[in-house]
């Protein structure tokens, strides 16, 4: 979930949370500071939090909702400016070959050992963090004292209506709100995404004076228009800040603690464990470990930069090329933003657009997640099978009991929140209840204790993955507030409705397309927020189920990671196996080849985002099982179960059956099993051409 500072900002949606752990290193007195600062912010912010979820408030009654909001602002958009430089600095190429090859707990020999007992050592930051420049400390006051103003107002702004007319003095800290809120959306995610921002921020200021009658709104003055932004309900105070503040706060901690407790070593050893000895297994650690990951980091590159360090070197030495390793790693860590039960931020905000349960939306994203990964699983094995590809000794692996023995925190923590979120349904106080006992269990147990040491890091580093995350969600706030203000967002979905008439295929393509191409500049919750409210509803109204139309935005925003010519996360990895970027990106896209075709399926089909009777969905669920392996056998050449090659008109015949089984008609997903059947048993009695790999060994596609 809601990306690390050595990753550009623009790859960013919850980086702070993963990613390659630095090097412990010494603090001078002033970065000391610094750091104590952001531990008060983090520890009052997230108490205001909890006193909001869990409606307790010792001191007072409960906050309004937008002086909660302003304190929210206050406590972590102020360390957005702590931790984010104005201008972040690209490391050498020697430094990040270092990085990528260096152990996540790595320590320098003169702070090892350190950990517990000495608070001038840092475990959370790369080198440099807490050197906060005069102008970044300035800007940590001013937003500090600019938002606990307001929120002090917060009464007032609603009882005299303050968001059309306010004193003057309050009308210049709205022009000051809405210039820090740029900044730190730059900051945080980069500058095409922020002029984006700023576009659509002003836009209420000329939308009646714009030639195009579509597109022509109500208009405001630079004043009313900046009240409207940093005083109203609809802009930075919006829909995703709400859901950021209430709901996803708690799971970006519980990202944290998961990691930070040891759970990230956990996930890796269990794939290990399970797939380690099977056909391809090294690849198929990767696909797991990375799915796995994806329950503490909804984001791709920091999932990458996590654990492509382990993987990717791994691959390489079972034999994969730099190239289809780096693609590997990338594929799998792109499911982590649509992999429930913690998917990425864009998912906590449908939620909000569709007043519905988290639970809901987990369940929905179920089906499609595990066709996602039975797809790389299956391109993965065949791949292995066609070139020999063995896993490693026993010996070598860590023991599944043991391991199970060993993680039960994890794995309890897990089953902990996922009861929570559908049988509770109460996604806001879920992943804090889960913390609690988590961090109960991990003060009491002897093995890996947590210390005081331990726990200060993970207040820090869950407050540099919240300030990042509102730093973005408060600038996104801004797209919504242009267009609800202005008016337009109805009119332009009515228009696109207008322009395609009842053709729901090429409003799909064109709204794919457009994910695609604000994806590569945006960050998947701003491209989400976008076309929730413009292309979501022209969907809805031609039939398409709510659930699978906002799914269908979700999924194509995340393609950019995966797809040249940016594939954010396929560059990370190919810088990890030293592959050439572009290569390794084409690679991942061919792996990840499921992805660009399921969201159709399920816009034409709910059964597969649940959005059926149980015995449709339980059908659709079989039936596109046996399609995702068959077309994953047909991009790869090889049919896994019966071992054998395919020629190219096979590869065609197998893929458009392996397609129809998705499909709604029953009659046509009959043909499709029939057809694949068919061709296995074929390619079956087929004699072995030379140089087949030897037959499966149980659990190779496990």
């Amino acid at each position: 979930m809601t990306d690390p500072a050595a990753t550009p900002a623009t790859t960013t949606d919850a980086s702070a949370t993963t990613g390659p752990g630095p090097r412990a290193h010494r603090l001078g007195p002033r970065e000391q500071v610094w750091r104590g600062v952001s531990l008060l912010l983090t520890l009052a912010g997230i108490a205001v939090v909890l006193s909001q979820v869990f409606l307790w408030n010792p001191f007072g009654p409960t906050l309004l909702t937008n002086q909660f909001l302003y304190v929210v602002l206050a406590f972590f958009l102020s360390q957005v400016f702590l931790y984010l430089r104005w201008r972040r600095p690209s490391p050498t190429p020697a430094a990040a070959d270092a990085d990528a090859s260096t152990d996540a707990g790595a320590e320098p020999e003169d702070v090892r050992g350190e950990r517990d007992g000495h608070g001038d050592v840092d475990h959370v930051t790369e080198p440099g963090t807490y050197a906060v420049p005069w102008w970044d400390a300035v800007l940590v006051v001013v937003t500090l004292a600019t938002c606990l103003y307001l929120a002090s107002r917060a009464e007032d702004m609603v009882t005299l209506g303050w968001d059309f007319a306010a004193p003057t003095h309050v009308a210049v800290l709205a022009y000051l709100l809405w210039a820090l809120v740029l900044e730190a959306l730059r900051r945080s995610a980069g500058l095409v995404v922020t002029v984006i921002a700023l576009l659509f921020s002003l836009y209420p200021m000329v939308s009646a004076s714009i030639p195009f009658p579509v597109l022509q709104g109500v208009q405001y003055d630079s004043t009313g228009a900046a009240l409207q932004h940093s005083l109203g309900v609809d802009s930075i105070l919006g829909l995703p800040l709400q859901t950021a503040a209430v709901i996803l706060v708690g799971f970006l901690v519980f990202g944290v603690v998961l990691q930070r407790t040891g759970g990230a070593d956990f996930f890796v050893d269990l794939a290990r464990s399970v797939f380690g000895r099977a056909r391809g297994g090294s690849a198929k650690v990767a696909v797991a470990s990375s799915a796995s990951m994806g329950m503490m980091s909804g984001s791709a590159v920091s999932n990458v930069l996590t654990t492509g360090p382990m993987t990717i070197p791994a691959m390489k030495r079972a034999g994969y090329p730099g190239t289809y390793a780096g693609g590997i790693e990338a594929t799998a860590a792109t499911g982590g933003s649509i992999t429930p039960p913690i998917m990425g931020t864009a998912a906590f905000l449908m939620v909000s657009f569709l007043g519905i349960p988290y639970a809901e939306v987990a369940i929905a994203a179920s089906i499609p997640a595990f066709l996602y990964y039975l797809g790389i699983f299956t391109q993965v094995d065949a791949y292995a099978a066609r070139r020999g590809l063995r896993g490693e000794p026993r010996e070598l692996l860590p023991r599944l009991l043991a391991t199970l023995v060993a993680g039960w925190p994890y794995v309890g923590a897990i089953a902990l929140l996922t009861f929570l979120l559908v049988v509770r349904r109460d996604e806001a106080q879920a992943p804090f209840v889960t913390v609690a006992v988590m961090l109960v269990v991990a003060a009491v147990r002897r093995r890996d204790r947590l210390t005081v040491a331990g726990l200060r890091d993970i207040v820090l580093a869950s407050g540099r993955a919240i300030s990042e995350i509102v730093g973005i969600i408060a600038g996104v706030g801004l797209i919504v507030g242009g267009l609800s203000m202005s008016g337009v967002s109805l009119s332009l979905a009515r228009e696109l409705v207008s322009a395609v008439g009842d053709n729901v295929p090429l409003i799909l393509v064109a709204g794919a397309l457009t994910c695609f191409v604000l994806g590569m500049g945006m960050t998947v919750s701003a491209v989400y927020v976008f076309l929730a409210i413009v292309m979501a509803p022209a969907l809805v109204s031609l039939g398409v189920d709510p659930v699978a139309a906002h799914l269908f935005v979700i999924y194509w925003a995340a393609a950019s990671y995966i797809t040249p010519p940016v594939a954010l996360a396929a560059f990370a990895a190919a810088g990890i196996a030293k592959s050439p970027p572009m290569a390794t990106g084409f690679t991942a896209m061919r792996l990840g080849a499921v992805k660009y075709i399921i969201p159709f399926c399920f816009a034409i089909n709910p059964a597969l985002v649940a959005q059926d009777s149980l015995p449709q969905v339980l059908l659709a669920l079989a039936l596109s099982t046996v399609g995702v392996f068959a077309m994953g056998a047909a991009f790869e050449g090889w049919m896994p179960l019966v071992d054998r090659r395919m020629g190219m008109i096979v590869r065609v015949l197998t893929f458009a059956a392996g397609l129809a089984l998705l499909l709604p008609e029953l009659a046509t997903s009959i043909s499709g099993l029939v057809a694949v059947l068919l061709i296995a048993v074929l390619l079956r009695l087929r004699p072995g051409s030379p140089g087949t790999a030897a037959p499966t060994p149980r659990g190779a596609l496990a």
